[in-house]
Order: C-alpha cells, then sequence, then structure tokens
C-alpha cells in the first residue's frame, strides 16, 4: 500500500467519523494523523455552515493550535465537563475494542477527554487490528520527571522492557504537561486490568495508554470501505 492510499483511508476513516457530528456539539479533538484530519473536516463543515454552534475542546497543543487554524470555536472543560462526542485515533485495537494509545504523545489529556466524553469514536486503518494488545506496540508510560528511574525500574520488575521516548534530535521527548513517557513493551498482555490496576496505583506514573473500556465506536477503514463496530453490540457488554 502507497503512501497516497493511506491518506485516502485515513480522510475516509476522518469523514465517517466527522458524520455523526451533530450541530450544537461538544466535541472532543483527538490528536494522531488520522485525529487531526477529522480535525480538518470539521473545520470544513463549519466553514460551510453544514454545522453550526459546535464548539472543541483539543487533547493537545498541537490539536489546539490547527482548530484555531481552521477557525474551530473552542471551550474547556470546565465550561463543558461532559462532551457529547470525542473522535480520536488509536495505535492497536483488540476485538473488544480495548485500546492502546499515546503513540503520539497526547494519551494523558486523550484519556481526561476520552473519560469525559458521552461516545468515543475510534478512526483507524485496519492495520490497528490486534487479538491481544501489546503483540505490535508498547505501552506509553507518561510519567513525571521527579524520580523517572524509579518508574523505570518498577516498570523491569513487573515484567516490561521500558525504553524512554527520544526525538529525533536525541533529545528527551517531553509531553504537553512537560512529562517523561517511558514506551513498554510488555508482549501479548494477558490481563490488561490486572496491568492497568498496577499502573494506575503507582505513584509517579501520571497515565498510561491502555484505554480500558474507552471506545463506544470504531471505525476502521480499509481499500474495501470502512466497517463501524459498537461495543454496544459485543457479546458480554
Amino acid at each position: 500500500m502507497t503512501s497516497l492510499d493511506m491518506v485516502q483511508i485515513k480522510q475516509k476513516a476522518a469523514i465517517e467519523a466527522v458524520n455523526y457530528i451533530q450541530s450544537g456539539m461538544i466535541v472532543g479533538l483527538g490528536f494522531g494523523s488520522t485525529a487531526l484530519l477529522a480535525v480538518r473536516q470539521l473545520g470544513e463543515l463549519l466553514g460551510k455552515g453544514k454545522l453550526t454552534d459546535v464548539l472543541g475542546i483539543p487533547s493537545s497543543i498541537e490539536t489546539e493550535t490547527l482548530a484555531l487554524q481552521l477557525g474551530i470555536p473552542l471551550t474547556t472543560l470546565e465550561e463543558h465537563p461532559v462532551i457529547d462526542l470525542t473522535i480520536d485515533g488509536a495505535d492497536e485495537i483488540d476485538p473488544d475494542l480495548q485500546l492502546i494509545k499515546g503513540g503520539g504523545g497526547a494519551l494523558l489529556r486523550e484519556k481526561i477527554v476520552a473519560q469525559a466524553s458521552r461516545q468515543v469514536i475510534i478512526i483507524a486503518d485496519d492495520s490497528k487490528r490486534s487479538l491481544v494488545l501489546g503483540t505490535h506496540w508498547p505501552v506509553p508510560i507518561e510519567v513525571i520527571p521527579f524520580g523517572w528511574g524509579s518508574q523505570y525500574q518498577f516498570l523491569r520488575s513487573i515484567g516490561g522492557d521500558p525504553q524512554v521516548r527520544m526525538k529525533q534530535d536525541g533529545s528527551r521527548f517531553i509531553t504537553d504537561q512537560g512529562n517523561t513517557i517511558l514506551d513498554c513493551r510488555f508482549g501479548p498482555i494477558k490481563d490488561l486490568r490486572l496491568l492497568a490496576t498496577q499502573l494506575d496505583q503507582r505513584v509517579g506514573i501520571v497515565a498510561h495508554g491502555i484505554f480500558l473500556d474507552m471506545a463506544t465506536t470504531v471505525i476502521y477503514c480499509g481499500r474495501t470501505g470502512c466497517e463501524h463496530i459498537l461495543r454496544s453490540n459485543l457479546k458480554d457488554h
């Protein structure tokens, strides 16, 4: 598949997701290549008057900058603590619509926005499908700079292989909140809830990329079209 094909597939996924937005909604604006295409699509519809009175809540500084450039009115969770619908991407998605997110480094804000949302629509190409999370992607783990080495050792002690995320210029990646990210490989994760609990309980870890029970809809797009999977339609949910 060429890079042009991939862009077209991601654009199709973005259009499909933005179709869920209705005038008057508070909308969470995700981060990542596919999610930013959805932001552009939303800006276009607002500019043409096909949607009105939509307010966005961005999940990263980069998303905020793009939204402002496109003329999308923005608000905050303090002004609107409940979000009607959020559109975001994911790095890996299992059959139960559990996610690994944070490849772009905005996992903390993305998780805050997701947990405040009535609906979370995840858009992805077919390559993001996974039978077991952790098979293809490490779990991004955001830690405060103070004592990050102790978090590194903790992750090793529970079976992980953490690596400090670096930028292309060789400097350490810093999140919008000024934190460090440890990308931690666990291999295929047998018990997502156990691992998430271990990470949640560790002081110094401010967020991790395991998003449990947050996606209400996943839209997969490929060359042959798009598939909408609703959590409400899954067995055992």
